[in-house]
């Protein structure tokens, strides 16, 4: 029943030296653990920032009440479905999204829970999903077929559509490699298929499905063999083609990248964490090492000069990039430098952040260069082991880079003596339990040890007494991921990026309410306004209001500071901080109190509780965000959240602490005539569920669409007159103005 039984938990402390104390502190302190019963099936909401802007807590609440689950329980009374809060999937491009034990589905509304439940039944009976393996048919004498494989791309069909590639190309005896590759990038555009035709351009087609298939092979292709040709020629009849030689069921996304709308996107980014990009299998070891992979590596450990690898990550200028931007060479130096021989490096793969999703990204799509970057730090500092630490909440990112591991162990490049260097180093895998508080490196480091992940006042620290008190060096994935393009193209190449004091490339995941979200990967002093305008596209509906940054950390920045260089000094100058890399886009018709409320909720959950500031803090300015949200908001509140505002980020132990206030801070500071407006009784954003009601116009025609849909019975079924909404009844689901097809609900 997948749960934490009292006896069995009783019987492991009479067995073992664990204390009835310990075993509980830390089954409590993880999300993963439980102690009640499952149900059958398992769905998980995700509560992430992309998700919460665009509605995860109506489609919670929707699928609660179609199931029956009684407040405050997780579980239906049949035992059928147990439904769960998730912080963040990291499927930001796709919000909202529900995750099931066989399958992950995105752009959800609360009108569609029905549909979801059905289908979620459907993925259970079939089972596991298929492993995604590239199809090479005897070599790429035609051509090859590229399909994106990444999280995003598999919700979104490109199993199915990977199928009907092979078995087009199967029926038609094809010359034609069908590959899968990592992230596309453009998430937007997703699923993504790019077709490479020897001596052409290369074309890629976006939005496709599965149907798909026969038409962008046989557009593409010609058969081997005159019955073949014919059998193709009379599919190609029932399937004309439009002008430019695309099959009429597909679009184009881009000839030799030349669509406005990608170029538009692809302008500006420089991809070195993200290089080969939309080419490269993430698991072909043969290929990643044809593009360059392990080269920086084997230049290394020819040379033998650990110091020197540590002077070239220092003449880069490279910064940590999973948060404060602490120099990446002077935490390396202090490692090395540090007593002791056994020492370890250990690779951050605990993305929390709601709204991020880079790490995800680049571990599911070049994790043998991430296996690079860490080996060379383990070099550099003189490890002999080391650790991924990934969330549970990325399934495929865990499977590749175990899978990547067994590769590159078999290939010589990790073990006793990599490329018969003398030099040993490996590495092994650890699933985090659940805590974002473990993505600070002393608390990631006591899970590692068995114990709740609580961050420890520094010094000393970890580089100097880590994990079981021997030196460790604690690094970001996207860290590692820059370091093999840094010793392949040099320091002075790198540094000749970005900015004077903030270097090289950031990668950012680009979501939220902007038209052209995915994962990019952009030059350090690039403006907000550059990002959300050029890259982004700019806001599809209502005006660009403004933009989250580095997630519960961060702060909210808005439009009229657009134009602020995206580095780490500049950042923090308007109240905010890089962080991991989030960048979440709002528009007007999002609430400032609101996020700010829904910042705070998330860490004060997530907040450890070891220290009086932020267990305290958080709560009574959460309280107080809850209190002007529902229109009870008083004077003095807004000076009270200002002053626990500064007490609690001076108080706090670890950087969780620190920055918890930002969000507030920053709202404050520049959006507080909505905090005033709050006060007063009334949401501008039309946001707060109890400042809001919902109303029909005359444009109602009396369709009954909405009845049919309202979750709550607060619509009367009156067939071709004007509706009526009972406001007592309403919950501000708002389902009823999204299937409206006549716009006729407004909320007040």
């Amino acid at each position: 029943m997948r749960y934490l039984p009292e006896d069995a938990l009783r019987r492991v402390c009479e067995i073992t030296e664990i204390t009835p104390a310990d075993i509980t502190g830390v089954a409590t302190f993880y999300d993963q653990f439980r102690f009640e019963p499952m149900g059958r099936n398992v769905l998980r909401v995700c509560h992430g920032t992309a998700c919460h802007v665009k509605g995860s807590a109506a489609l919670q609440n929707a699928i609660d009440d179609h199931l029956g689950i009684p407040a405050g329980r997780d579980t239906d009374p049949e035992g059928r479905y147990t439904v769960q809060k998730v912080a963040c999937f990291g499927c930001c491009t796709l919000a909202p999204v529900v995750q099931s034990e066989h399958a992950t589905f995105g752009n959800l509304t609360p009108a569609s829970v029905g549909g979801l439940l059905d289908d979620v039944e459907r993925a259970a009976a079939g089972g596991a999903a298929k492993a995604f393996d590239g199809l090479a048919a005897r070599g790429t004498v035609q051509g090859e077929i590229r399909v994106g494989l990444g999280s995003c791309c598999i919700v979104k069909g490109t199993q199915d559509l990977l199928d009907g590639l092979r078995g087009e190309v199967a029926r038609l005896d094809l010359d034609v490699a069908v590959r899968r590759v990592g992230c596309v990038v453009a998430c937007y555009r997703t699923p993504v298929v790019e077709v490479i035709v020897p001596g052409h351009a290369a074309r890629m087609y976006d939005a496709v499905a599965a149907g798909d298939a026969a038409d962008i092979v046989r557009d593409s292709f010609r058969p081997r063999g005159v019955l073949r040709r014919a059998r193709a020629a009379a599919s190609r009849l029932l399937a004309p083609l439009v002008e430019g030689g695309s099959a009429s069921s597909v679009r184009a996304l881009r000839t030799d990248v030349r669509d406005p709308h990608v170029t538009a996107f692809l302008a500006g980014q420089v991809h070195i964490a993200t290089e080969n990009w939309g080419e490269l299998d993430p698991l072909d070891f043969d290929q990643t090492v044809r593009l360059g992979g392990f080269q920086a590596l084997g230049r290394v450990l020819a040379e033998g000069e650990p110091g020197s690898v540590i002077d070239e990550v220092d003449r880069a200028g490279l910064r940590g990039r999973g948060g404060g931007g602490f120099p990446t060479a002077r935490k390396w130096r202090l490692a090395r430098d540090a007593a002791g021989d056994h020492k370890t490096v250990i690779c951050n793969g605990d993305e929390g952040d709601p709204g991020a999703f880079m790490d995800r990204m680049i571990l599911e799509s070049f994790p043998f260069r991430v296996i690079e970057g860490l080996t060379l730090a383990a070099y550099a500092v003189g490890a002999r082991d080391g650790i991924f630490y990934i969330r549970e909440e990325y399934p495929l990112a865990f499977a590749r880079i175990q899978a990547a591991i067994e590769a590159a162990r078999a290939r010589g490049f990790l073990g006793a003596d990599i490329l018969d260097s003398g030099f040993g180093f490996d590495v092994r895998i650890v699933k985090g339990a659940g805590a974002f508080v473990c993505g600070e490196e002393t608390a990631l480091i006591a899970s590692l040890e068995g114990r709740r992940g609580m961050p420890v006042l520094r010094p000393p620290f970890p580089v100097e007494s880590g994990l079981e008190g021997r030196p460790t060096v604690v690094n970001n994935v996207e860290t590692l991921a820059l370091l093999p393009w840094i010793f392949r193209n040099g320091a002075d190449a790198f540094a000749a990026l970005g900015t004077e004091r903030s270097r090289g490339t950031k990668v950012f995941s680009l979501a939220g309410k902007v038209a052209r979200g995915g994962l990019i990967e952009v030059p350090m002093g690039i403006t907000i306004r550059e990002v959300v305008e050029e890259i982004g596209g700019g806001v599809p509906d209502g005006e660009f209001k403004a933009v989250q940054v580095g997630g519960p950390s961060g702060g909210c920045i808005p439009a009229a500071l657009a134009d602020t260089p995206i580095d780490y000094e500049a950042l923090v100058s308007k109240g905010a901080m890089m962080g991991s890399g989030g960048l979440v886009v709002l528009d007007s018709h999002d609430c400032m109190v609101d996020m700010a409320r829904y910042f705070l909720q998330f860490t004060q959950n997530e907040s450890c509780g070891k220290c009086t500031f932020c267990r305290i803090g958080t709560r009574q300015m959460l309280d107080i965000l809850e209190r002007i949200c529902r229109g009870r908001g008083r004077p003095r509140d807004l000076d009270e959240l200002e002053a626990l505002a500064r007490t609690t980020s001076a108080g706090s132990l670890c950087g969780l602490g620190h920055a918890a206030p930002n969000p507030v801070i920053t709202t404050l500071r520049y959006f507080r005539d909505e905090y005033e407006a709050h006060l007063k009784g009334r949401c501008p954003a039309g946001r707060c569920v109890e400042l809001i009601s919902y109303h029909v116009t005359d444009d109602c025609t009396g369709c009954t669409i909405c009845v049919q849909h309202c979750p709550a019975d607060a619509i009367p079924f009156t067939p071709y007159r004007t509706h009526e909404i009972d406001t007592q009844l309403c919950t501000a689901c708002d389902v009823c103005r999204s299937v409206c097809p006549e716009d006729a609900i407004e909320v007040r």
